[in-house]
């Protein structure tokens, strides 16, 4: 028999099956059909259905307004996904005492595997037999990457006004992160955002002359999509996951409230956003 020492297979389900030890198995059935309830309500959502995906997917959109919605969208998430992972991970130390030592250890596993991919690593070892990655490949970086190639200077992005939606959107995460299951549940929404807009917005992105074969738009996306290397669905179901292991009854009804509220505000976002395609604002215009 292998050691669980020697065993670094399938590290995935090693977590998963971790987490799920780590609670008496009525709270994970009964966690589990909360969550299963705030995942129907999300995709039942009206912004999953957003008349803003068909006008991207359409690449009708000028230069001008593309660059807009990148900064806002830069403003609302991109900036600080990170932070608010990373503060997850920190956070998790909420689990004790009231799960068993070590418990928040798995979650934390599962957010690194999510933060690797973030910050530019990639399965497999280099060349030294070490981990791989780069730097320069993580989202982050990779999105101000595409900044760039639409033409936006580092002194428009140090002087962009977001405007008042976009600013809401990001203080709403922003507001989460001293409470663990709230912060899990929140990023677990905005991963499903994630894999709504990324496709449309590389269409969009990629009809008016930017490369989206590569870098940002690459990275973005769900693990069946042969277009792209990406695994957003992945990292979505572990902080699904990671609510199941958290969550307790009493806080139901006010998560199910907060994933509501936040997807209410993404939903007003890309409403602003469509609003500000003014057919009178000839550099604002869909391109006929």
């Amino acid at each position: 028999m292998k050691s669980i020492f020697t065993d670094f297979n399938y590290p995935r389900e090693k977590a998963i099956e971790s987490m799920k030890t780590s609670i008496p198995a009525e709270m994970w059935k009964s966690n589990s059909e909360f969550v299963d309830s705030v995942r129907c309500l999300i995709r039942q959502h009206p912004v999953a259905r957003h008349p803003a995906i068909e006008v991207l997917n359409k690449g009708e959109l000028s230069h001008e307004a593309m660059k807009i919605i990148h900064m806002e969208y830069r403003h609302a998430i991109v900036q600080i996904f990170t932070d608010a992972l990373l503060m997850a991970q920190h956070q998790s130390r909420q689990l004790e005492p009231r799960l068993s030592p070590g418990s928040k250890m798995a979650p934390r596993f599962l957010l690194t595997l999510n933060v690797l991919d973030e910050f530019g690593f990639r399965p497999g070892f280099d060349e030294a037999k070490y981990y791989r990655g780069n730097p320069a490949y993580a989202h982050y970086p990779l999105f101000e990457a595409v900044l760039n190639d639409l033409g936006i200077t580092e002194q428009e992005r140090n002087e962009y006004v977001p405007s008042k939606i976009a600013s809401e959107v990001r203080a709403f995460l922003e507001a989460s992160y001293s409470d663990y299951s709230m912060i899990a549940a929140l990023l677990a929404v905005a991963e499903e955002e994630v894999i709504l807009y990324s496709p449309p917005l590389r269409k969009a992105t990629g009809a008016i002359g930017v490369n989206v074969e590569t870098g940002y738009y690459y990275v973005h996306g769900v693990t069946m999509d042969q277009t792209a290397e990406a695994a957003d669905d992945d990292h979505e179901d572990d902080l699904w996951l990671i609510l199941i292991q958290a969550c307790t009854p009493d806080r139901y009804q006010g998560l199910q409230a907060m994933c509501k509220k936040y997807c209410n505000l993404w939903d007003e976002f890309w409403s602003y956003q469509l609003r500000q395609l003014d057919l009178n604002k000839p550099d604002l215009a869909i391109v006929n």
